[in-house]
């Protein structure tokens, strides 16, 4: 073998050797004491006192979402119990007991995988050897991962020996479904819940494991990573080293939005945007142009969501949102334009689209559905009393939809200016007005918040250049300065003349045009309902079959 072929088979012998002593980061950094848990604060410091006092139970149920450190935790009681050291909370590490239970080769501890050992059979020859006495440790540990996947056969057998096991005997039972357990179970442990780590434990945590690898890194990325992880540390350090590795061992936002298949945050914000607005065609081109760069429809939807969720926070509490995005200006933008029944029928809307979405013929046409949804419907919310949805009148470029009554408005309306309302320079009295606002409303080309904002106001004076509105004060979170501003410059237009609107929160002595609304949609369903009860058809339906009428808010 020639010198240059020598040094070529010994290359690529030392980069297999390299590949083979490879950790995954989510090995690497797997918790090896208490104090190098992240997030569990309460658990841990109930278990220091105990295993500190020797105060110690014999069942320990460690329950919680996948990858917040379950079995981690159990490892390390293991070590506690068992360190050369004596029961503390602070093993050593470094005796032999706590050497092999790091390396998985402690023969007093026992693994076992319920979801792979469900039979009963199993779960007997396992505790066949629960009365001999440990071999190299204090006690010997049953550690069962997934335990409500043990059959009920199963948990029978296992009950009498956790009641009554041998002071040698430990139970450290594992799992993410704690309601699956029989209650006789649940009885004879203790209980211990660990929490999903907060998006901003998660990133302190990554933080400290990107500057241990020393990897260069982008905010952005990070905060992407966390919230793909959806509160798993070990999700969270799995998608990490995929991430690296797409990215040539750098961490930068482009790179982890390809490789996760997401769209850009300002993609989602322009959608989001177009919906809000109304626009059909801006709304639609940009879902063809997120999926022409092959993102998935799932993925979009939950960054929707969360999108939508910001906006939610931005409106109840605004200085909430400085820790979560940076683009929070723009996010509390979206919150004042939007009421609070908006943003939740927008979330509602996306939630419901998000367990459809398998259903559907394909993902892309799913999503596209539901964001031509989300544009579809508005919620309406008259005098505390919420009604479903209620269809938009939306403008396109091929037509527009005007409400069925909007003919006869437009002529009351023609009518009243020809009585004076729109030259009268001196003072009107408001009770002259008080029919008037809701045909003039009707009349106007108002839109979405401007609209709902006039339909909850009463006329209090009219004069010869402002008009002065009441504003329900139960619907006090509609206003705003540029709602206000935009009705005055439509009014304007309408009479031209200029007019200026200015608006006060408080209690109308009269109802507002939303009310007057909703009494007669509630007249038009009792007299429907009536018509239904009275026909001959209907009572015999009701009587051969027991049948009932009800009444569906959100068809129309």
């Amino acid at each position: 073998m020639n010198h240059k072929a020598n040094y070529l088979l010994k290359g690529r012998m030392k980069s297999e050797e390299e590949a083979m002593q490879h950790i995954a980061l989510a090995r690497r950094y797997r918790p090896r004491n208490l104090d190098s848990i992240v997030g569990q604060e309460v658990v841990l410091r109930a278990l220091k006192n105990a295993l500190e006092s020797k105060q110690l139970h014999h069942a320990y149920l460690l329950s919680g979402k996948y990858g917040v450190g379950k079995t981690s935790l159990a490892r390390i009681i293991a070590k506690c119990l068992n360190c050369e050291t004596g029961i503390s909370a602070t093993p050593c590490g470094k005796c032999a007991p706590c050497e092999a239970i790091d390396a998985g080769r402690f023969v007093d501890l026992l693994e076992i995988d319920a979801a792979s050992r469900t039979k009963v059979e199993d779960t007997r020859e396992l505790l066949d050897n629960v009365q001999y006495l440990p071999t190299e440790g204090r006690f010997k540990i049953y550690l069962i991962d997934e335990v409500h996947m043990l059959s009920g056969h199963s948990f029978n057998a296992l009950l009498k020996t956790l009641e009554e096991p041998p002071p040698h005997v430990k139970f450290l039972l594992a799992t993410t479904d704690p309601q699956k357990l029989p209650i006789t179970v649940l009885s004879r442990c203790l209980q211990f819940h660990l929490k999903a780590l907060s998006f901003k434990q998660l990133i302190s945590y990554l933080h400290f494991v990107l500057k241990s690898e020393h990897v260069d890194f982008e905010q952005k990325a990070v905060e992407i990573i966390c919230r793909a992880a959806q509160g798993s540390a070990r999700d969270a350090l799995s998608l990490l080293e995929q991430t690296l590795a797409y990215g040539k061992g750098k961490l930068l936002e482009t790179e982890t939005r390809e490789m996760l298949g997401l769209a850009g945050e300002n993609e989602i914000l322009l959608l989001l945007s177009a919906i809000f607005e109304g626009k059909i065609k801006e709304a639609l081109n940009t879902v063809k142009e997120m999926f022409s760069h092959s993102l998935e429809a799932t993925r979009l939807l939950s960054e929707m969501l969360n999108v939508l969720q910001q906006i939610a926070i931005g409106r109840a509490l605004p200085e909430a949102l400085e820790l979560e995005t940076d683009n929070r200006e723009v996010l509390l933008g979206f919150a004042t334009q939007l009421s609070s029944e908006e943003i939740q029928v927008y979330y509602q809307i996306g939630l419901m689209g998000q367990r459809d979405l398998p259903y559907y013929p394909n993902p892309e046409m799913g999503f596209e559905m539901i964001v031509l949804r989300m544009l579809s419907f508005r919620p309406v919310k008259i005098g505390g009393t919420d009604i479903a949805f209620e269809e938009k009148v939306l403008e396109t470029p091929q037509r527009k939809v005007i409400e069925p009554r909007a003919k006869a408005v437009m002529e009351t309306n023609t009518a009243l200016e020809k009585k004076g309302v729109a030259e009268t320079p001196a003072e009107t009295p408001a009770e002259t007005n008080e029919t008037n606002w809701p045909a003039l409303i009707q009349s106007l080309s108002l839109e979405g918040l401007t609209r709902a904002l006039a339909e909850h106001c009463v006329i209090s004076s009219w004069g010869s250049d402002t008009i002065n509105l009441i504003l329900d004060e139960t619907q006090k979170p509609l206003y705003h300065k540029r709602h206000e501003d935009l009705l005055s410059e439509v009014l304007s237009q309408h009479f031209k003349r200029n007019l200026r609107v200015k608006i006060t929160v408080g209690k109308p002595d009269r109802e507002t045009p939303a009310i007057e609304r909703f009494r007669a949609q509630e007249m038009q369903y009792t007299q429907a309902k009536q018509t239904l009860v009275e026909d001959f058809h209907v009572q015999e339906l009701i009587e051969t079959f027991d049948a009932k009428l009800e009444k569906i808010d959100n068809i129309k």
